[in-house]
């Protein structure tokens, strides 16, 4: 018995490891000498738990970027839900990346500070909206190295995430030109957002000068995703703000990105993605 037990502990394991690379791109801190308000634990080692990551006090992203001679210019900032607890990075995370790449788009996956984790000091309006203007600070502010089009930065969040990405675009600034600190001189204004299952949908609201969305969820998701996105689509109709929404009748939450996924409708959203990106002008 205690044999099998260990066997199947050993497959879990094995299976929960299942989705994340062998080989992961260095990962960039986003504030070099620490977070603000994170300083001091800038050094704190993460917990990998399976394919998911916890106790993140030195956010960061993680590059994917494709060779000049494949690259679209267009770059996309991914942030991986997870209940603001953990980050789910294998199917919300690098997958996603390693494809986006692979498509010519240059993918960064981001680690940001988790307000719900237990005894965590972090909010999600404050710390974790601090990390997510400052990824799309640091991606245009190397934009050139990175052979991108600085007016083609976007961001796309899963669940908790996609609260992330849906903030960023309700409230950005076109950063500080007087800053000695060139990623802060960026703006922090997605070109585009993209909305996977987001939750929090009924705090989100619309303004005419906001980036386009892309929004994907699934029927079978609970009402205020599945129901909610419907209710975030109208209001950004009413603003005047482009949007597409797919909602995937046989899904429900969490289907993020896998490679090997069965065929369906909801496994194949980045086609639908991308394709929306190119009849936005959005990818060349």
């Amino acid at each position: 018995m205690k044999r099998f037990l260990f066997l199947c502990l050993v497959f879990t394991t094995h299976l929960l490891w299942a989705d994340l690379p062998k080989d992961l791109p260095a990962a960039i801190p986003l504030w070099p000498q620490g977070a603000p308000g994170s300083e001091a634990r800038a050094s704190e080692p993460e917990k990998i738990e399976g394919s998911n990551v916890c106790n993140v006090h030195n956010p960061s992203l993680t590059p994917y970027v494709p060779a000049a001679d494949k690259s679209t210019g267009t770059a996309v900032i991914i942030c991986p839900g997870g209940g603001h607890s953990k980050l789910c990075l294998g199917h919300e995370g690098y997958a996603l990346a390693e494809w986006f790449r692979d498509h010519g788009i240059a993918a960064f996956v981001l680690k940001y500070r988790l307000s719900r984790e237990p005894g965590s000091p972090y909010t999600l309006e404050g710390h974790a909206m601090d990390d997510t203007r400052r990824a799309l600070r640091l991606v245009r502010s190397r934009a050139v190295e990175w052979h991108l089009e600085a007016r083609r930065i976007g961001i796309l969040g899963f669940s908790a995430g996609g609260e992330l990405a849906a903030y960023s675009a309700m409230k950005s600034d076109a950063g500080k030109a007087d800053s000695t600190d060139v990623i802060e001189q960026q703006s922090s204004r997605p070109d585009f957002h993209a909305l996977i299952y987001p939750g929090k949908s009924a705090t989100f609201t619309a303004a005419k000068d906001m980036p386009p969305v892309f929004i994907a969820a699934g029927y079978s998701d609970r009402p205020d995703i599945s129901e909610g996105m419907a209710d975030v689509y109208l209001k950004y109709k009413a603003a005047g703000v482009k949007a597409e929404m797919h909602i995937f009748a046989n899904a429900g939450h969490g289907f993020g990105y896998k490679a090997d996924a069965k065929p369906t409708a909801a496994s194949r959203w980045p086609q639908r993605f991308t394709e929306w990106l190119t009849d936005s002008g959005l990818l060349k």
